[in-house]
Parts: structure tokens; C-alpha cells; sequence
């Protein structure tokens, strides 16, 4: 099967192992991959591929081997965009912070030379039994200058 290519908007903060992704994933139905996956799942393209407007928090620690993540219905650009903008904010008064992406997700974060220690605290939606649970996770010393450029290019995504 061929590999399915997702675009959209996506905020990418932590390393490699350990992240959170904050992210609006958006699938071409009309691509080889999702016509195949779509045919053996019993769907239409269109299905499969989903309404591409549905935000979603993803994330992994590095130590535990595996991730989860949630969907966000309801959440909008403007609101990915503000948060976004907040922690631009945050990074550049240069001292410590917390800033909060609606109640799903809080980031405190100190400055650490020229890093940033930041630990992610991730509330998963009420309602979901056998849903994620709520996480804290270290996300290391992430160097200022990529900060800025990934959330200048999140920004960027979503004009």
C-alpha cells in the first residue's frame, strides 16, 4: 500500500521521543493509498479520508513507548491560532510561564539558558471510558530559536 500523505496545520513541540502535536490533519481522498484503505475498510474515500476540520492533540513520551492522543470537535483555527500567539508572547518576555490551549492542554515552561524546560500537562476530554487518561510530560530543554520558527511557521499555516 502506498503511504498516505496528511497535510493541515500542525504545532510539533518536544523532541523526537517525547511531544505533543496539536493538530488539524487533512487527507486527499482522491490519493492511491486512501482509495486501497478505504476499499479494505469497507468506506468510501471521502469516509476514510474524514471531514479534515477536526482538531486533535497527539502526543508520545519517550520513555513509555507509546502515545495517544484525542479529538477536539469543536475547536476552531482562531483558537489554535491564539494559543499559538500566546506562547510566542510567553517565549519572548523571557521568564517563566504557563499558558493553556482551552482545558486540554497547559504548558509551563522556564527559561533554561538559551532553552526552554517545558512540561506539558494534557487533560483529555470528559466522556471518553476508555479514552487516554490525563498526562504530564517533561518535553525537555527545546532551544528558543526553534520555538519561535516552529510556532511562526504553525501561524503561518493557518492564515
Amino acid at each position: 500500500m502506498s503511504p498516505i500523505a496528511v497535510e493541515g496545520p500542525e504545532l510539533n513541540l518536544g523532541t523526537s521521543g517525547t511531544y505533543v502535536l496539536l493538530a488539524r490533519p487533512k487527507i486527499d481522498p482522491t490519493q492511491p493509498g486512501v482509495i486501497v484503505a478505504a476499499r479494505e475498510a469497507g468506506v468510501s474515500p471521502e469516509e476514510f479520508a474524514g471531514p479534515g476540520d477536526v482538531w486533535t492533540l497527539i502526543y508520545e513520551a519517550e520513555d513509555e513507548g507509546e502515545g495517544d492522543g484525542f479529538e477536539l470537535p469543536g475547536a476552531r483555527d482562531t483558537e489554535a491560532d491564539a494559543f499559538a500567539e500566546q506562547l510566542q508572547q510567553a517565549l519572548a518576555a523571557a521568564e517563566a510561564f504557563t499558558v493553556e490551549a482551552g482545558n486540554f492542554l497547559r504548558l509551563d515552561a522556564r527559561p533554561a539558558g538559551a532553552d526552554w524546560a517545558v512540561t506539558a500537562h494534557i487533560t483529555p476530554p470528559e466522556g471518553e471510558e476508555d479514552g487516554p487518561a490525563a498526562r504530564t510530560l517533561e518535553l525537555g530543554a527545546l532551544p528558543a530559536a526553534e520555538l519561535l520558527a516552529e510556532l511562526d511557521r504553525f501561524r503561518r499555516s493557518l492564515a
